[in-house]
């Protein structure tokens, strides 16, 4: 199909509407929709990507909805932080000894289709340079 149908599509009609609904990845910290689990604690929550773009591929978010990484402060400096110490952790209880890709998308441009920041872990595979 077209853009329309794809993940610029999706950032599009997402950027449109950021702040208006609970996004997905509040319903999945709240239970209301499933997730493959892979880490919790009182601050972030690590689940599987439904759509994965590697053989390993997982997402790390705040349990707060931060909705872009472009709207981030001094404050959020710990929280930050701690989602990247986590999504290390994560990628090495994953196997993934032999590296791995962080992701944060933002805005229109940037492809952020969920505006509840979240960290892509992607790995399992070779990456290229530079994406795209």
């Amino acid at each position: 199909g077209s853009d329309g149908d794809g993940e610029v599509g999706k950032a599009q009609r997402a950027a449109a509407g950021v702040g208006t609904e609970p996004t997905i990845f509040s319903r999945i910290i709240d239970r209301s929709v499933p997730a493959t689990i892979l880490y919790e604690d009182d601050e972030c929550l690590v689940f599987r990507d439904v759509a994965p773009q590697a053989p390993v591929h997982f997402l790390v978010i705040p349990k707060r909805p931060i909705p872009r990484l472009s709207r981030v402060g001094p404050q959020d400096a710990q929280l930050l932080g701690h989602l990247m110490v986590v999504a290390a952790r994560t990628a090495q209880a994953e196997g993934l000894s032999d590296g791995y890709r962080l992701v944060i998308n933002d805005g229109k441009h940037g492809a952020q289709s969920v505006y509840h920041l979240h960290l892509h872990v992607l790995g399992g595979r070779q990456m290229n340079w530079p994406p795209g």
